[in-house]
């Protein structure tokens, strides 16, 4: 195949063989302005120059007809010997072709296409050389520019430590890799090019064909964009935020696809964790508002057994001795007793019950009950109780706890139909500081009650400790139970844990506080004397803003033989005081408008320093370390009342 050059050249003698005169030919070459058109003698000398030539260089006929042509070249090359291998080049081989910079008149330096050919005589002997040359210098900066484009985008691209940047062929073979992708997946470029980008996928994934259908999308909707787990070499997961592109030649064929991926594990697991800190707050506020309204209604509800139980006992004493009105009536009182029972656990979930923390070995304490909770079962239900050989006490009410355990028991019983094994275990815990959330840092016992039942839900598990929420059927529960574990288990300091799954049973784990030793106890609450003298007449100050829970304290204290006057309001009682001055005792209810029941104790207490106060309350609302009250919790009978009396006024005999 011809060179252009020489196409060029023969051309010209075709087209200078029809001009029969020396000065057309000369008229032609003259003419040609965009190539450098010139001849050399054998060692290099410029024998003729054309109009392109003198634009190209700068250099007139007479300024360069007659010099060597090296002058062109630049010092460099013309120290290497590059002009003279040139010409040694063409008449060896025929010609002689490159791209080099050049120098033009001026000193300026352009970037040329040349092309030398020997011209030898009708005999073959070498007369000289013809030389074209082109130049390329635009072409030369945009190729240069190119290059440093490309260059800037590959360090660009290379300095990316946070993102793995690489390109895929057509077929999904890794053929690029930048740093970002070594330190996030783990591979040096020597590992990963050449290998198919689907090692990065989990083999779940790869087992669904998710590395294909990310190039398919890509494809046919112009982008991938999706997030998920992959896998660095190392076999850990990462969560990938991962985009996939895919990039086209000129001519519209694909070139294959640029993929970015970004490791968003911490990002995900900070949104996580800010999730669940805004359920925790959630549940937070949603649990102190029902415990709010909760505790609010206990408070009515007791008030209206303090009246219904009061009233009771009193009609029976009252009652002649008729069987069925005997029965009628201890019927009404076994309803009214099962709906304080109700309120207690309403106040446990509300956390707001009285409690007699004491040191409990929980192992000790399951064991006592483990036969009397197996007797309640029965067959096909059998208990398994697990312990490790120590386990420290907690700081609980024992009642309380037993209370708890029976209801988590039963909740077992009824989510095995068929039967099962539910298991009683305690473990010890240490956590350290933001180790949990809900917990602050130090040693806990976790008493843990599991089935392997039904299982919840995750709607249902979310709800499980809501008041009055229940799976069971109409009848068969009031939702309460695990409400009243999770309000002791936060009233004392603790915390509870359930997990469940459906068909993968329930376990429920109440966390309590490790303790070595007992607090001082408070002598204001112990009992008086078995010995102590029995009491006569007392003038009493009954208060209490609530009509029906008044009277029904009159009508008590005055069956027991006591003068009573009322008060319907904490600043009527004070001044009932200061008129009378002369009372024995005080029993004033506590949630009562414009004054509490505390309020008015210190104001008679500063009349009488030595008067004794009962504070009467529908819920524990009172701190546990008051020492200056005695505490009667609503509803209370005549027994409750007169044990409460005796106790006050034997603090007071004693201080």
């Amino acid at each position: 195949m011809l060179h252009w050059a020489t196409k060029f050249f023969r051309r010209l003698t075709r087209q200078t063989s029809a001009i029969s005169k020396r000065d057309d030919y000369r008229l032609l070459v003259d003419g040609i302005t965009d190539y450098a058109i010139y001849m050399l003698d054998t060692e290099g000398r410029v024998t003729n120059w054309n109009t392109g030539a003198q634009r190209f260089k700068g250099y007139k006929p007479a300024e360069i007809v007659g010099y060597n042509f090296s002058r062109f070249y630049t010092e460099e090359d013309r120290a290497a010997g590059l002009p003279a291998r040139a010409l040694a080049t063409a008449e060896r081989e025929g010609k002689f072709e490159s791209e080099g910079w050049r120098v033009r008149k001026n000193g300026e330096r352009f970037w040329a296409h040349v092309v030398i050919d020997p011209i030898r005589g009708p005999s073959g002997d070498l007369i000289g050389f013809a030389k074209i040359t082109r130049d390329l210098s635009v072409r030369k900066l945009a190729e240069e520019a190119l290059r440093q484009t490309n260059e800037q985008f590959k360090l660009l691209v290379q300095s990316v430590t946070d993102h793995a940047i690489y390109m895929l062929s057509p077929e999904g073979i890794v053929s690029s890799w930048n740093a970002g992708a070594q330190r996030i997946k783990g591979y040096a470029p020597s590992e990963i090019i050449g290998e198919h980008f689907s090692k990065f996928y989990t083999s779940a994934d790869r087992e669904k064909g998710a590395p294909a259908k990310a190039l398919a999308t890509a494809l046919e909707q112009g982008q991938f964009d999706s997030e998920g787990w992959r896998v660095r070499k190392d076999g850990t997961h990462f969560r990938a935020s991962v985009v996939i592109d895919p990039v086209y030649r000129d001519d519209g064929t694909l070139a294959g696809f640029a993929k970015i991926t970004r490791d968003v594990t911490e990002r995900d697991a900070a949104q996580r964790s800010l999730e669940k800190a805004r359920e925790a707050a959630f549940q937070s506020q949603k649990v102190e508002a029902i415990g709010q309204f909760t505790g609010g209604v206990a408070h009515d509800f007791n008030n209206l057994l303090m009246a219904i139980l009061g009233s009771l006992a009193l009609l029976r004493k009252r009652m002649p001795d008729d069987l069925l009105n005997l029965r009628l009536l201890d019927n009404a009182v076994e309803g009214a007793q099962r709906g304080a029972t109700l309120t207690q656990r309403m106040l446990a979930f509300a956390r707001r019950q009285d409690l007699n923390p004491e040191l409990v070995m929980l192992p000790d304490l399951v064991r006592g009950m483990t036969g009397l909770l197996q007797h309640s079962l029965k067959k096909p239900w059998v208990i398994d109780t697990r312990f490790p050989l120590n386990v420290s006490p907690v700081l609980a009410d024992a009642n309380q706890i037993e209370m708890a355990l029976l209801n988590l028991v039963t909740n077992a019983r009824d989510a095995m139909a068929e039967g099962g094994t539910i298991t009683i275990s305690a473990k010890e815990h240490m956590l350290t500081e933001g180790q949990a959330e809900e917990l602050p840092a130090g040693k806990y016992v976790s008493l843990c009650v599991a089935d392997t039942g039904s299982g919840m839900d995750t709607e249902t598990l979310a709800r499980a400790t809501d008041p009055f929420f229940t799976t069971k059927g109409v009848g068969k529960g009031t939702g309460l139970g695990l409400s009243m574990v999770h309000g002791l288990a936060e009233q004392s300091k603790g915390k509870v844990r359930i997990e469940s799954a459906p068909g993968k049973g329930t376990t429920v784990e109440i966390w309590l506080p490790a303790a070595d030793e007992l607090p001082e106890a408070d002598s204001s609450i112990d009992m008086p004397p078995a010995d102590a003298p029995k009491q006569e007449s007392l003038r009493i100050l009954a208060v209490d803003d609530d009509r029906l829970v008044l009277m029904n304290t009159t009508m008590l204290l005055e069956d027991m033989g006591h003068n009573v006057f009322e008060a319907s309001a904490g600043d009527t009682a004070l001044q009932i005081f200061k008129e009378q001055y002369d009372f024995d005792l005080v029993i004033t209810d506590q949630a009562m408008p414009r004054m509490t029941g505390l309020q008015l104790a210190d104001a008679i207490r500063e009349i009488d320093p030595k008067i004794p106060v009962i504070i009467a309350t529908g819920y524990g609302e009172l701190s546990t370390s008051l020492t200056d009250v005695s505490k009667l919790a609503k509803p209370f009978s005549e027994f409750d009342l007169r044990k409460a009396i005796t106790t006050a006024l034997h603090r007071d005999g004693a201080s």
